[in-house]
């Protein structure tokens, strides 16, 4: 099932993808709880399904329950009672503009190899020993469409292809089983960051903070795990998803990667953030940058030339099945 969430006309609401149109939730939950002689009010339904795509995932199981049938009845000739929109008719939003947390993991070895080496560094030996991630702004998400910045963060403006899931069960303290049982679907995600702000701070030994708590793109879409069974591979070290990953920037294509390069599992990473930590459904966690997946890297790499982001550049990320996150910089200081 893929989920977004949409504005149309003066409205915001979430809705499950159907090719090219949309099944909004209030209308099919409304829909499934008439069929099913329960009390249809704002209210009722809120306190059932929550709101939104945040909503749905806390309460999938009845959530899920009602989107099956509307799907079911929506592609049959009665139909659910619950009208489409066409895609073409509204503008997609980050699919959980309002996530409880987010976190971003550096799953990707080749990433950090060569992103070392050209800053003169030899690789870190406790890359192998335990996956790591840092909090980033949960309150700064962004969707498809223009994403706007100040003038610092244009000093070496950077993109970062990535994969993302998010939780869909409450808990703590997981094994990497619990951990692979809590993930409610995948996403992709884009780190944006603006390098010499980066830079500057981590000097300090405090990690990234400015230079990456302005915005986190995510979307357009949240897959469920069902969805991308053909693609997933069960090991003892939690699901690896084959799926292939490419970034373009003003139609150029500057990365291509494949999730399964991550040398630490999401369940793994999960593993350590829930030990000793409550986790709830909704929260996001990014695998870290793909090998080749920023300017940062390819610049380093004479892959490019010292090229970052000005406003006016399109940035594009597509993951296998995620579908295609479209961006477009600008300079909210001009």
């Amino acid at each position: 099932m893929k989920l977004v969430t949409y504005r149309h006309k003066e409205s915001c609401d979430g809705a499950v993808l159907l090719g090219s149109e949309l099944l909004p939730f209030a209308q099919m939950f409304a829909a499934y709880e008439r069929a099913q002689g329960r009390d249809t009010s704002a209210s009722a339904i809120q306190a059932r399904y929550g709101v939104g795509v945040l909503g749905f995932v806390q309460n999938a199981r009845e959530a899920r329950a009602a989107a099956e049938w509307a799907v079911a009845a929506h592609q049959s000739a009665a139909g659910s009672g619950a009208a489409a929109l066409s895609v073409s008719d509204v503008t997609l939003l980050a699919p959980i503009p309002n996530p409880p947390a987010m976190r971003d993991g550096y799953a990707f070895r080749q990433h950090v190899v060569t992103a070392r080496r050209n800053r003169g560094l030899e690789m870190i030996p406790e890359f192998d020993e335990f996956p790591v991630f840092y909090f980033t702004n949960h309150n700064a998400v962004v969707g498809p469409g223009e994403l706007g910045v100040k003038q610092k963060h244009l000093d070496k403006l950077d993109f970062e292809l990535e994969a993302a899931v998010v939780t869909g069960k409450h808990g703590h303290d997981w094994t990497v089983a619990d951990a692979d049982d809590a993930i409610f679907g995948l996403l992709i995600m884009n780190d944006w960051s603006a390098r010499t702000l980066q830079m500057e701070e981590m000097k300090l030994s405090l990690g990234p903070a400015k230079g990456k708590d302005f915005a986190t793109g995510i979307g357009p879409v949240l897959v469920t795990l069902d969805e991308l069974a053909p693609s997933i591979t069960e090991s003892a070290n939690g699901r690896i998803f084959n799926l292939r990953m490419r970034a373009w920037v003003n139609g150029v294509q500057v990365s291509e990667g494949n999730v399964n390069q991550m040398n630490w599992t999401f369940a793994q990473i999960l593993e350590r953030i829930s030990y000793g930590v409550d986790v709830q459904p909704g929260e996001i966690l990014g695998s870290g940058t793909v090998g080749t997946g920023c300017f940062l890297e390819l610049n380093g790499s004479k892959i490019t030339n010292n090229q970052w982001l000005q406003p006016g550049d399109v940035v594009e990320l597509e993951i296998e099945h995620l579908g295609r996150l479209h961006n477009t910089i600008v300079n909210k200081d001009a």
